[in-house]
């Protein structure tokens, strides 16, 4: 089975694009898709979002990956939040289908004939959606009131099952829900309590279910939730993670593991660059060699073989200074991972 290289999902805005007026933009259009309203029909919505939002999605595509998350510019907390507070003052808090939207998705589904035309390929999409737990404490907090904590878990299986398309022109290949937060912070539950949320919010079919985490601590209870299909885990910035996992676990609990190969972490970058003089670095300086990205590719699928199902860098990039410097670690990762996959057969 060939490894993927995908992406995690945030991206820098356009450097002339005003962040202000793209999130006023951002809630203006899911307020619009909610009520069934064509955004290209708005001149605002138009050139301070959907363009946007294509222009970004574009740079993914043209950095040459398997599968492209929709570019990740809004408050990965608030995309769910948002609604999930308008549903509070209404007294639920649960956030009714119609209205557990992506803005982003709805655009990339609008533009998906023409993308397929321009690109000559069907349009492979990943979308990353907040964690139920993540989401739980950032907005609750830790203690846990486990008809909340399930309505939650509900509610962002409902986002992923409106996320998921499948066309001629555009195939949502993987969600992820991201659980940044999993083994540094944790909610007030027991074990069975946490695996029945995640249980709830993958319970969705039609794209692979990926579950997006920064510590390797508490990994191996994951391996027993059953709608999880792949473990996604950072290794470039933090190489000892991977000691938490092994093939062997993987092949009995039957899971596929992603494992990110180049480094995000942007302000350990720069300031390691700072500590060697290097004071104002290009991209060409911040953005890793293919040599060590193909290294630590090579080092991985040794240990997981085709377990490995997934690879590319290990976060988001939305912290990262231009769309420019950002996408050539993006180019630089899949031409690292395909030259690597063709001296591996991976």
């Amino acid at each position: 089975m060939v490894t993927l290289v995908d992406d995690v999902g945030s991206f820098p805005l356009r450097t002339y694009a005003d962040s202000r007026l793209f999130e006023e933009a951002y809630r203006a259009a899911r307020k619009a898709i909610i009520e069934g309203k064509r955004l290209e029909k708005d001149e605002f919505l138009l050139n301070n979002f959907s363009r946007i939002v294509i222009g970004s999605f574009m740079k993914k595509v043209e950095a040459g990956l398997d599968i492209v998350n929709y570019p990740q510019h809004y408050d990965m907390g608030r995309q769910v939040a948002d609604t999930l507070r308008e549903s509070m003052n209404e007294g639920t808090y649960l956030i009714s289908q119609e209205r557990a939207v992506l803005p982003e998705v709805c655009v990339i589904n609008d533009e998906a004939k023409r993308l397929c035309e321009e690109t000559g390929e069907k349009v492979r999409l990943r979308v990353c959606i907040i964690g139920p737990i993540e989401l739980y404490l950032k907005e609750i907090g830790s203690t846990v009131h486990n008809d909340i904590l399930q309505a939650f878990a509900e509610n962002v299986r409902r986002f992923a099952k409106n996320s998921i398309l499948n066309s001629k022109y555009v195939q949502t290949v993987a969600v992820s829900l991201d659980e940044p937060s999993f083994g540094f912070q944790d909610i007030l539950a027991d074990r069975e309590t946490i695996l029945n949320t995640l249980e709830t919010a993958f319970s969705f079919s039609g794209a692979t279910r990926q579950i997006h985490l920064h510590s390797p601590s508490g990994i191996t209870d994951l391996l027993s939730v059953r709608s999880i299909d792949v473990l996604s885990i950072e290794y470039a910035a933090s190489p000892k993670n991977i000691d938490s996992v092994s093939k062997g676990m993987l092949d009995q609990a039957d899971k596929q593991v992603r494992v990110g190969v180049s480094r995000t972490d942007i302000n350990s970058i720069v300031a390691e660059l700072y500590d060697k003089g290097i004071t104002k670095p290009n991209a060409e300086q911040m953005v890793e060699d293919e040599r060590i990205i193909g290294k630590r590719f090579e080092t991985a699928w040794a240990k997981y073989g085709d377990r490995m199902t997934f690879t590319g860098p290990d976060c988001g990039l939305g912290g990262w200074p231009t769309q420019e410097a950002a996408q050539l670690l993006l180019t630089r990762t899949v031409k690292a991972v395909k030259a690597a996959r063709e001296r591996l057969k991976a």
